[in-house]
């Protein structure tokens, strides 16, 4: 997965591209040669070449102009990269059925959403461009892993998992593939105001670098090769895999040097 496949010709859709992995992933889209377009509420972070469009995942009217408005500039829509995301921290009994019901609402349902207005776009397209329509989806390690204090979050990765199977099955036969790529910790924006929240941020770092085998945070970048890859026609035998980008924090059990 070197980021260097030809996308020439293909239509893609990043959500919460303006900034973290959704702006590694559309930066990587455009160099391959997609044509790409950004949603996401504050479209400030945009990368160059993209068309950044406005709108949040909660709001199904926003989503459905979005993706119409993406179809019709680029003349069709051929991937459909579903990151928009938020975090959240606790156990079961320190988030209320308000912040359940929030999170869930941005982290499953918005992929919902852009899935359920983007599937006659990408249906169209597949009879034209064979292997080369998707969907992949930003899951975590936290739905395949259980980590501490993130009840909530995990639980919202863990329906994103199960979507992605189910929707895997449902499309195959339509040449629709559907895939995920579940990173670990991960050094975004999202992690960097974790940090600066912690009491000591640099032992709180030192921690998260540690439960990850490589030793390090995994970068945005690394997680975009992986969606891109995932996303364009070299993958067109790969549907229904989640794949880790986490530095072997899943499946490896090794041991510090002493």
């Amino acid at each position: 997965m070197t980021g260097t496949q030809d996308l020439t010709g293909l239509a893609a859709l990043v959500t919460g591209g303006a900034s973290g992995i959704g702006a590694a992933v559309a930066r990587l889209l455009t160099r391959s040669g997609a044509r790409v377009a950004v949603l996401d509420r504050d479209i400030s972070g945009a990368p160059d070449g993209t068309l950044a469009l406005t709108a949040d995942v909660t709001d199904d009217d926003a989503v459905r102009i979005a993706v119409d408005r993406t179809a019709a500039a680029f003349g069709g829509l051929h991937t459909v990269v579903s990151n928009a995301g938020v975090g959240a921290i606790g156990t079961v009994a320190d988030n209320d059925d308000e912040e359940w019901r929030r999170v869930l609402d941005i982290n499953l349902l918005g992929m919902v959403r852009v899935a359920r207005h983007a599937l006659p776009h990408l249906r169209a397209a597949a009879t034209e461009r064979p292997g080369a329509v998707s969907i992949t989806h930003t899951c975590s390690i936290a739905a395949t892993a259980g980590l501490p204090q993130r009840a909530l979050y995990s639980a919202s990765k863990g329906a994103v998992l199960a979507l992605t199977l189910a929707m895997a099955a449902d499309h195959v036969h339509e040449g629709i593939r559907v895939n995920c790529v579940n990173p670990g910790t991960a050094d975004t924006p999202w992690i960097a105001r974790l940090l600066d929240a912690a009491d000591d941020p640099a032992a709180e770092r030192a921690a998260l670098e540690a439960r990850q085998p490589t030793g390090r945070l995994v970068r945005a970048e690394e997680v975009a090769a992986a969606v891109v890859y995932l996303a364009g026609p070299a993958a067109a035998a790969v549907t229904g895999t989640a794949l880790a980008v986490d530095g072997g924090m899943q499946g490896l059990r090794v041991r510090r040097p002493a």
